[in-house]
């Protein structure tokens, strides 16, 4: 349950921030783009191709994460180029008021992009490794396999059946994958 909670607590807080963040962050970007130039619907769209390009980027990043490939290069150079122009949007909104002011509008920005990028961090979840003690106590088996086959020694040994949260850090794997496997297995 803490690693449920701490990501709960986590999005929730993403959330807001990114919400107040990306309000204040557009209204910056929106007035910079309007009193250079633009008005009407091109103003008002152009501050979204800043922070889509940023979301794109990082879910092409989160994607290749989670499938265990490279990040390709145009992930990487998009999500950096989206990074520098939300930051230099709000920077730029603010230097008519100093340095300060720079500093002050610029941090929506780098919180929203900062929570993001905390958030995406969580929700990355690497290809399980076999750990050294799963390679002894079960050579040649699959996680799925050795999680069953230590679980149910447990039950014919004495005291209590091996935890989920045991046999999830013994094997690397999430407690709710752990309980899926113990589930599936109990059912049949």
């Amino acid at each position: 349950m803490p690693d449920r909670l701490t990501r709960i607590t986590t999005a929730l807080a993403v959330g807001i921030v990114a919400t107040v963040a990306a309000v204040i962050s557009y209204r910056h970007a929106y007035e910079l783009v309007r009193t250079h130039g633009e008005s009407g619907i091109t103003a008002r769209l152009v501050p979204f191709t800043v922070d889509g390009l940023i979301w794109a980027a990082s879910m092409v990043i989160l994607d290749a994460s989670r499938r265990n490939h490279r990040v390709p290069l145009l992930a990487k150079w998009s999500l950096g180029v989206g990074i520098v122009a939300t930051i230099g949007a709000n920077v730029a909104h603010g230097l008519n008021h100093g340095p300060i002011g720079a500093l002050v509008s610029a941090w929506p920005a780098l919180a929203l992009v900062g929570s993001f990028e905390l958030l995406m961090m969580l929700t990355r979840s690497p290809t399980p490794q076999p750990t050294a003690s799963m390679e002894q106590d079960h050579p040649g088996t699959t996680v799925e396999q050795a999680v069953l086959a230590d679980y149910t020694a447990s039950l014919d040994g004495p005291g209590k059946p091996l935890s989920q949260r045991f046999l999830a850090e013994k094997h690397g794997i999430d407690r709710r994958k752990v309980r899926q496997i113990i589930s599936t297995t109990m059912q049949t």
